[in-house]
């Protein structure tokens, strides 16, 4: 979002995220690194009470206010560049590199290294490039055990930490004192990533196979470090572009460029005119290319990052299994068909409710197979469930009745879009609700 000082009418960016312990770690260590030139700085932070429309209730909020980066991201830059050189490239890595190098030297990991994270302050010839986003950011204090990743600037130590973390929570090996873990090598790898993207335009490392994990293909290459100069491409880069990519897309941290190294590498330094047009601009062009990565990145996010949580079991009587659920239910429902909310059904009965609002969301927003009338049907059918069992949720109420709901059907035609909105914001609001009793 954008804001502005009244003051002065200086445009501002506003970062807006719910007062919860990880926000505020987001925000504490953003803070102890923005002193540096290429890392975006936070002017001011807020933390208020703050009621959105179509919410029933104010909820705590914390108000973020950045500097503007005019620029936009890192592709963006390059794909409106036509001529983007090899040499800017050496320069965008360098600054990249000085922001990193700060972070470590404060023992912190930024752990989500990516394009869409670094931004131009502004649209001119020489704008300084700047870090953002420190919401996967930790202390590095030697137990960075649980991978936060993108798919394509993953190092392969945070692949042997999430397989590991995954056996050891089925199970298959025991866990052991000394877990593997990860450190700030791994925002080395991606700075590798990165610079390889910039020259050429597309990752290192890729799979022909779309899916919602990384496929085995993509995993082994990155495990064994198995990437190309295809010479369409790369005829025309420097060995010296092609040696720090080397070093630093090694398997083996150890083995690794470090910072220094990065900063001290001929390539960053270099007195050659390097004015040779990249063909990433020219790919990038494609918004297509551009958007099949971003959207790889997006849909694989939730599955890749594990929780920084510890595992608990939840009592039987309140676990969310659709399978046990169901079973539950069909022992306490009456034969009215309509369901009796009672102190020991209480759990259960919150679940069931919530699961009713979902499939509201989930027949307002999927693409609509049959008729418009069967689709009307459908939405009056799944509505009718979700009220039932949401009677008391005063937004809902009003939401319905600005929708002209009659309690069996919607009597004019509705904007699903955002109908689904508003039942997201009842979800919201029921599940805080549940979890402060």
């Amino acid at each position: 979002r954008v804001c502005v000082k009244k003051s002065t009418q200086e445009r501002f960016a506003l970062k807006i995220l719910f007062d919860r312990p990880k926000a505020r770690n987001e925000v504490r260590l953003h803070m102890m690194c923005a002193t540096h030139p290429n890392i975006v700085q936070i002017i001011e932070v807020f933390a208020n009470s703050v009621q959105f429309p179509h919410e029933s209730s104010p909820r705590a909020r914390l108000l973020i206010v950045m500097e503007m980066m005019e620029g936009g991201e890192l592709f963006h830059r390059i794909s409106q560049h036509r001529h983007f050189t090899e040499k800017q490239a050496s320069q965008v890595t360098k600054q990249a590199t000085l922001a990193l190098q700060h972070c470590h030297l404060l023992n912190i990991a930024h752990r989500d290294l990516k394009p869409e994270n670094l931004l131009f302050k502004d649209n001119s010839l020489d704008a300084p490039v700047k870090l953002c986003d420190f919401g996967f950011a930790k202390i590095d204090q030697g137990d960075l055990m649980t991978p936060q990743f993108t798919p394509y600037y993953v190092a392969p130590q945070v692949l042997e930490a999430q397989r590991r973390h995954q056996k050891e929570k089925s199970g298959i090996i025991p866990t052991s004192p000394t877990p593997y873990t990860y450190n700030k090598s791994c925002d080395l790898w991606s700075l590798g990533v990165i610079i390889y993207v910039m020259l050429c335009g597309y990752p290192p490392f890729y799979s022909k196979h779309h899916s919602r994990t990384i496929p085995k293909d993509m995993r082994r290459k990155i495990m064994t470090g198995s990437f190309e100069f295809p010479e369409e491409e790369w005829s025309q880069i420097s060995e010296m572009a092609k040696d720090v990519v080397r070093k630093l897309l090694k398997v083996k941290p150890e083995e690794r460029l470090t910072i220094e190294g990065v900063l001290d590498h001929p390539w960053l330094n270099s007195t050659e005119a390097l004015d040779n047009v990249l063909p990433s601009a020219q790919l990038m062009m494609d918004k297509a290319v551009v958007a099949g990565i971003q959207q790889a990145h997006a849909e694989q996010l939730a599955n890749m990052r594990i929780q920084d949580l510890k595992v608990s079991l939840k009592p039987l009587h309140s676990v969310n299994n659709p399978i046990l659920r169901k079973r539950k239910l069909l022992g306490t429902k009456p034969k009215d068909g309509v369901y009796i909310h009672d102190r020991e059904n209480g759990a259960e009965d919150s679940n069931v409710a919530l699961e009713k609002l979902r499939d509201v969301i989930a027949q307002c927003i999927l693409p609509q197979a049959g008729k418009g009338e069967n689709e009307d049907e459908k939405l009056n059918e799944v509505m009718q469930e979700a009220w039932k069992y949401n009677r008391e949720c005063k937004l809902l109420r009003d939401t319905l009745q600005s929708f002209s709901w009659n309690g069996r059907g919607f009597t004019d035609k509705v904007d699903r879009l955002k109908l689904a909105e508003i039942v997201k914001q009842v979800i919201e609001e029921q599940t805080m609700s549940h979890e402060s009793q």
